[in-house]
């Protein structure tokens, strides 16, 4: 069966994110496809902010702020959809849900829209509008300056709107994953936005697709073992793997 352009462009940045730098002709080979078709892929990703073209081959743009909300939603969506079947499993109806900022997140509301009868706590925009036909839903909206870049409210805004609630499940997710299991992002904004979240329920969820790792970001705090899920598609290292058993952090590779 023939690969779409989408479909195509995220086999392209997995593959870019896991093998590094490669030439077009060897994108060719891998996907089946001409290279006349993978150099136009390309264009498109370069276009994008999400690749660079450099002395004949492309590479994963090293960002030091994130990509546009649009086009970071292109990215492994597949991988996004199967993280966020993996956290609707994890809660139940009627249960007392905080959701962070980020695509994943948004993968996840969707995801729960057909649950019934939440109580949802946001400051992710885009997580609140995939909620609208959820049965019974009743969702509280962080106040404040909107990030029009990717609608959502971090900052000091994220941290006095989640002190007021103790909801039973926080789902957020992060900048990036250090080969060390430690967490990142990309401002100290982010940073204090996830550690709002994460105080205020009982079971946290950190959701993190492959392309999370091995990112060079300029914030850290915590590593994965902090948290009590984690729901990735990345590859942990045996060691970050052992920490999390040691620390109860349930590790479930969507």
């Amino acid at each position: 069966m023939r690969m779409d352009l989408s479909e195509r462009s995220d086999r392209i940045l997995a593959l870019l994110s896991k093998d590094g730098p490669l030439s077009a002709m060897d994108l060719s080979k891998r996907l089946a496809v001409s290279v006349q078709t993978i150099r136009a892929d390309l264009r498109s990703l370069d276009d994008a902010a999400l690749v660079q073209r450099r002395n004949g081959t492309v590479r994963l743009r090293q960002q030091s702020e994130n990509i546009g909300y649009l086009p970071r939603a292109r990215l492994s969506r597949q991988e996004k959809q199967r993280i966020a079947l993996a956290v609707k499993n994890l809660i139940p109806n009627g249960a007392r849900v905080a959701l962070g900022t980020g695509t994943t997140v948004e993968f996840c509301a969707r995801f729960l829209a057909s649950h019934q009868n939440l109580f949802v706590a946001s400051n992710n925009i885009h997580a609140v509008c995939a909620l609208q036909n959820a049965s019974g839903v009743t969702v509280e909206m962080a106040g404040g300056a909107v990030r029009m870049r990717d609608l959502d409210l971090i900052g000091v805004a994220a941290l006095e709107f989640y002190a007021k609630y103790r909801m039973d499940y926080a789902v957020f997710s992060c900048g990036g994953l250090s080969p060390s299991g430690a967490v990142m992002d990309y401002n100290s904004d982010e940073i204090s936005a996830r550690k709002a979240i994460s105080s205020c329920a009982k079971t946290t969820i950190l959701v993190a697709d492959a392309g999370k790792a091995d990112l060079d970001l300029a914030c850290q705090h915590g590593h994965l073992w902090s948290y009590d899920i984690v729901v990735t598609t990345a590859k942990l290292a045996e060691e970050t793997l052992q920490h999390c058993a040691q620390n109860a952090c349930q590790i479930i590779l969507a």
